[in-house]
């Protein structure tokens, strides 16, 4: 019922359009007045050829009614020609005619508007044309092209003379037969082809006509100038006659005996090979009938949907839909924008502790008699991993279990054994660094596996032990879940996040819903709000820091979530991607509620806060989006820095296949974010591991600074943008009013009573009115409903107490007062 209500109140939000409408008389009318019109035009420009001489004196005259001009249509025949045509556009004034008169024509019987405004298009863009074009020709005539025409072709040949006039002309002559009359190259390939084909088969035609038969002789029968045997003749009588068998088929007049037709006889039931000669001819005169006939072989097509035809016609008109072109000129931020922390030297291999750490491996495997036939170093930006492989015969639980004791003999931190590497054969044994490089921004956003990455959201979240840029599509997480110890990494990770997708995705395509219960950590993305942000109706600031918006957001979202739905389900298409392609190719009509849907990326930076104030009422909505909300394009990121099983929930985990941890205390942490240990050997600074239900990776995050964020979002903030940030859906809470107990008869007894201890108080709250009035739970409860609906203490806003909106007792009293006066 909430989401029939919701969706009632947004449809009824929408802004009504008037439109101004004719009656039917009046529609006759103005289309009478235009058809006369262009008649009356059509009678003054023909006289106006004859009697212009005669009328010139005559124009400054119009308001002498004794004055008389030439024209069929007296002064105001004369005075419109000469407007027209010696003063306009010449010989081209005429096409006005065939415009008024169409005009009319649609008024009367109620012809397309839109194809009477194309036909005023093309007819001025034609009358321009024409006038210069009979202006070029006719100079000392201003009649042709009028005093337009003249001009106009004065000016122009003044800037780029004759030549450049006639290749102009040409060129508009071709734009017209384009766009107007669709005459394309392929159409006049295949007309003159068709022409071609006639003329051929018109000269084949009269050189294979058959001659006149000539007289037949004795003996034999002439047909085309080529005697026939007998055996052809009684042939041909026995196809003519009937099927009667007997000899009483065979014509006794014929000069054929007996014997002879008889053997016709066997010959027409035997083979067709017994008479090579007769068959021969047969097929000749068969084959050269059929040369001269040409059969033409009609394709039939397949019957297309009405609204296909339609949107290919859109489309072939005016091209796929652009979401983009609202912020045609918007501008993606440059490298520039970004420092480069790491340096262009990259990588420095110190060949002195490589060999160190090999040498102290290799002597701790032996010491617990482990020997090892090959070892290989793979050096990344934060750590260095030495693949080994163990002899024949040992076991990979004995070098696991050594992962402290090879930890002291390197004597360094976050040591971390991986036994074995998935897909090799080998044992992993990551050491970090001495000297770690940092992973500027720069170095991932610049690199070709980012630039050329087609995903529908590309993340660079940093570089792997490879030192390869490591690129994922957050479309296909398709939610991420961030945890780590207290200023290991988590905000520099959004950080890159939000970077990575702003330097990648257009306003159009991307919206992001920035919930900062810290209120300092996403605060620069407020100059983008008009570009990248979503948020609710009536709200001041996108970037939500207030727990009660959360809420309200966080259903908001729901509610999008479900109308997406709908239209998906209306598109018949499974997921956005094929719902936006189907809108781009105009298959979607606007007018039945269809728009371009763009991805909502939900950001929470600190999960564990929400989880504490509100508790159920955040992750319900959470963990519908997360089961639900894949297909339609909303994808949530959230972070925390408390990784308990209180705040990562298993409904929350199970929906969070992709994780993201960054150094922990505990194995106990790193189970609930990884379901696997780890986490607590990470180095810091940006360490982390990723995991999208398969193995982890080890990578290093990508470090961007405060100072490059703020640039980034300057840049994109003194853009233009659109009118306001992306509007979500309005969301009305069940406990934020309530339409009980309005009526002031209805109220409790002890309803002013009670108003005045929470005036008193300051404090709206059931439980003290169950002290003060020693009342029931839920009286004290109906009494806090009735004091909302009056206006006395604010809507329910969680675990904290309403606001009271009446300052003192004589406010109290004088709103009471007030209102028994207005019931009265």
């Amino acid at each position: 019922m909430a989401r029939k209500r919701n969706r009632k109140k947004a449809t009824s939000t929408k802004p009504k359009t008037s439109r101004f409408t004719f009656s039917k008389q009046n529609k006759i009318i103005l289309g009478s007045l235009g058809m006369l019109l262009s008649i009356a035009l059509c009678i003054a420009f023909v006289s106006f050829f004859f009697t212009w001489q005669q009328d010139q004196s005559l124009l400054s005259e119009f308001a002498d009614r004794n004055a008389e001009a030439k024209n069929w249509l007296n002064k105001f025949g004369a005075s419109v020609s000469h407007l027209f045509i010696y003063k306009g556009f010449g010989l081209a004034a005429f096409l006005f005619i065939y415009l008024f008169f169409l005009t009319g024509l649609h008024w009367f019987i109620g012809l397309d508007r839109k194809k009477v405004v194309n036909h005023w298009v093309w007819g001025i863009l034609a009358i321009i044309w024409l006038s210069v074009f009979l202006g070029f020709f006719a100079v000392k005539a201003p009649l042709l092209g009028g005093i337009v025409g003249y001009e106009m072709n004065d000016f122009l040949q003044d800037y780029v003379g004759k030549t450049g006039v006639i290749l102009l002309l040409l060129f508009g002559l071709i734009v017209f037969a384009v766009k107007k009359m669709k005459i394309t190259p392929e159409k006049i390939g295949n007309y003159f082809a068709g022409v071609r084909d006639g003329v051929r088969r018109d000269f084949r035609k009269a050189h294979t006509e058959t001659p006149v038969p000539e007289e037949k002789e004795e003996g034999s029968i002439k047909t085309g100038g080529e005697a026939k045997s007998p055996f052809e003749e009684a042939l041909e009588k026995q196809e003519k006659s009937p099927a009667i068998p007997g000899y009483s088929n065979i014509d006794k007049t014929s000069d054929v005996d007996i014997e002879n037709s008889f053997e016709v006889k066997l010959a027409t039931e035997k083979e067709d090979t017994d008479l090579p000669s007769v068959k021969e001819k047969r097929e000749d005169r068969g084959s050269e009938k059929h040369d001269e006939i040409k059969m033409e072989v009609e394709k039939v097509e397949e019957e297309m949907e009405e609204t296909d035809i339609l949107s290919d016609k859109l489309v072939q008109d005016f091209g796929e839909f652009d979401p983009t072109l609202e912020l045609g000129n918007y501008q993606f931020p440059s490298l520039e924008l970004l420092n480069d922390h790491g340096g262009q030297s990259g990588i420095t291999i110190n060949q002195e502790e490589l060999e160190e750490n090999k040498n102290r491996i290799v002597e701790t495997l032996k010491h617990y008699k482990i020997d090892i036939s090959q070892i290989k170093a793979t050096i990344g930006p934060t750590i260095t991993l030495y693949e080994i492989v163990p002899a024949a015969g040992v076991r990979i639980s004995r070098i696991k279990n050594l992962e402290d004791d090879i930890a002291l003999s390197l004597a360094a931190l976050g040591i971390r054994i991986i036994a074995p590497i998935p897909g090799k054969g080998t044992i992993g044994i990551e050491v970090p660094n001495k000297n770690p490089s940092t992973v500027s921004m720069r170095s991932v956003i610049a690199s070709s596996r980012f630039r050329n990455a087609e995903m529908e959201l590309p993340v660079a979240l940093g570089k792997n032990i490879s030192n390869e840029t490591f690129v994922v599509d957050l479309a296909k997480m398709p939610h991420l879940l961030m945890a780590g110890a207290t200023g290991q990494g988590k905000s520099v990770g959004l950080n890159a996040i939000l970077t990575s997708l702003l330097y990648k995705k257009h306003p159009a395509e991307v919206k992001f819903v920035l919930v900062d219960p810290k209120k300092v950590e996403l605060t620069l993305f407020n100059k983008i709000e008009r570009h990248y942000l979503a948020k609710l109706p009536d709200t001041e600031e996108a970037i939500i820091t207030d727990n009660t918006k959360v809420i309200n957001t966080l259903n908001s979202l729901c509610i999008e979530m479900d109308n997406r739905y709908e239209l998906l389900k209306d598109a018949m298409v499974r997921n956005i991607k094929e719902y936006n392609a189907k809108f781009k190719a105009r298959k979607l009509n606007p007018n039945n509620g269809h728009k371009f849907l763009p991805y909502i990326v939900l950001v929470v930076d600190e999960f564990a806060d929400l989880i504490m104030t509100a508790g159920k009422e955040v992750e319900t909505p959470i963990a519908r989006l997360a089961q639900l909300a894949r297909a339609i394009g909303i994808h949530l990121i959230i972070a925390t820095q408390r990784p308990s099983v209180n705040v990562i929930t298993g409904i929350i985990k199970a929906n969070f296949p992709a994780r993201i941890a960054f150094r922990v205390t505990s194995k106990i942490d790193s189970r609930t974010i990884l379901d696997s240990q780890g986490a607590d050997q990470l180095i810091g600074r940006g360490d982390m591991l990723y995991t999208q239900g398969n193995d982890l990776s080890r990578l290093q995050c990508a470090f961007v600074d405060t100072p490059e964020v703020a640039k980034i979002t300057d840049f994109i903030g003194s853009q233009k943008a659109y009118p306001d940030a992306h509007m979500l859906p309005e969301y009305v809470g069940e406990e934020s009013g309530t339409s009980l107990d309005i009526d002031a008869e209805e109220r409790d007894a002890l309803f002013k009573e009670a108003a005045e201890v929470i005036v008193i108080a300051q404090q709206g709250s059931a439980s003290l009115l169950q002290r003060k009035l020693k009342l029931g739970y839920n009286r004290a409860g109906r009494i806090i409903d009735q004091l909302e609906a009056a206006g006395i203490v604010g809507p329910f806003e969680g675990s904290k107490a309403r606001q009271v909106l009446i300052p003192d007792t004589y406010a109290l009293e004088q709103f009471l007062n007030n209102e028994q006066n207005k019931n009265e």
